[in-house]
């Protein structure tokens, strides 16, 4: 059984546009890259990134999460992903990194501000994410 954990989603968007995200409305979403933290704890593990993957493939329409109207759009892609295997650390991750430009985006069940972030580069928000990720969790022995 896979114990899942936290990861981040690192997805571009090569030109502003606006984007519908559920009860959250339309917002703005400027060119660049986006890294979104959400968690993947309980029997499904991290099969959850697998489904968001499908998600920004076509391969599926389903719309659950923020996230899902973000890399469900034509334009955006989903370039990686970052985990932190059996850490429960959603947060801690979402709060070390620059926020994005939705208010409460993937945080409807916490206190944080959004767990979206946005940088102009995607080289530059990999390093953050990394960074963010092994500050909570420890550098990756593996």
């Amino acid at each position: 059984m896979d114990e899942g954990g936290t990861y981040t989603l690192l997805i571009t968007l090569p030109e502003a546009t606006r984007i519908g995200v559920g009860a959250l409305g339309d917002h703005a979403f400027p060119a660049g890259a986006y890294a979104y933290t959400g968690s993947a704890l309980g029997s499904g593990g991290f099969a959850r990134v697998d489904r968001h993957r499908r998600l920004a493939r076509g391969e599926s329409d389903a719309r659950h999460w923020h996230v899902d109207y973000l890399i469900g759009h034509p334009d955006a892609t989903l370039r990686e992903v970052v985990t932190s295997p059996g850490a429960d650390a959603e947060c801690a991750v979402a709060e070390r990194l620059n926020e994005g430009p939705v208010p409460g985006f993937g945080a409807s069940d916490c206190d944080c501000p959004s767990h979206l972030a946005h940088e102009t580069t995607l080289e530059r928000l990999r390093e953050m994410v990394e960074n963010a990720h092994e500050a909570v969790t420890g550098p990756d022995d593996s």
